[in-house]
């Protein structure tokens, strides 16, 4: 802990960072409580996204069990051409979001491909659009968790160290005055005491015949 002068001016001035540090805590505090929620809700719909990826998954799996025949080349039929990430202001800080995504089909001759291979080119297409979701919500999510960690940090330093400093240095410089003030009065009732006494002894010695 820094040393401090133990003086009113002293006094004054952490009265005045404890009166800052008690205004900024609350907004902090509450910062930090908005963050928290907003990253509890960005998990929830990373969650459900990926659920939704191990469900397209599962329907390829199930609907097209086909795709087992290594013969049917089916590598290139679908490729993401544009992605569009922009950023949005939440709680101050900016998260990525997904605007577009644009995901092209190779032609392919129909008659040279089996007929299931329309589904597969379309559960592909689904499969990519999720997994660019995916990867914006899991940006998302770790921005949200840094924000989160550095405010509480913040929360922290004004709860358990500005905030009680700020405290103990004004009892400290209170206790000091304090003290000052009463040497101080002893002091003056000494002086006074013993001006009285000096005078009665002069008085004393004037009426001695």
């Amino acid at each position: 802990m820094a040393k401090i002068s133990l003086s009113k001016a002293s006094l004054q001035k952490e009265r005045e960072k404890l009166r800052l540090y008690e205004r900024i805590l609350p907004s902090l505090d509450l910062k930090r409580m908005q963050l928290t929620g907003q990253l509890a809700r960005a998990k929830q719909e990373l969650l459900q996204t990926e659920e939704e990826v191990k469900s397209v998954a599962s329907r390829v799996s199930e609907e097209l069990p086909m795709l087992a025949n290594k013969d049917v080349g089916l590598s290139g039929l679908v490729e993401v051409t544009f992605l569009d990430v922009d950023e949005e202001n939440v709680v101050g800080v900016k998260l990525p979001v997904l605007r577009k995504v644009d995901i092209s089909v190779v032609e392919y001759a129909m008659l040279a491909k089996p007929h299931w291979v329309d589904s597969y080119v379309e559960r592909l297409r689904q499969m990519l659009h999720l997994k660019a979701t995916v990867m914006v919500a899991e940006a998302r999510v770790q921005k949200l968790y840094h924000a989160v960690r550095r405010v509480a940090q913040r929360v922290n330093l004004f709860e358990k160290i500005l905030i009680p400093e700020a405290k103990k240095n004004i009892k400290r410089v209170r206790i000091f005055l304090a003290d000052m003030e009463r040497a101080a009065t002893v002091r003056s009732k000494i002086a006074k005491a013993m001006r009285v006494r000096e005078k009665r002894i002069v008085s004393d010695r004037g009426a001695t015949p």
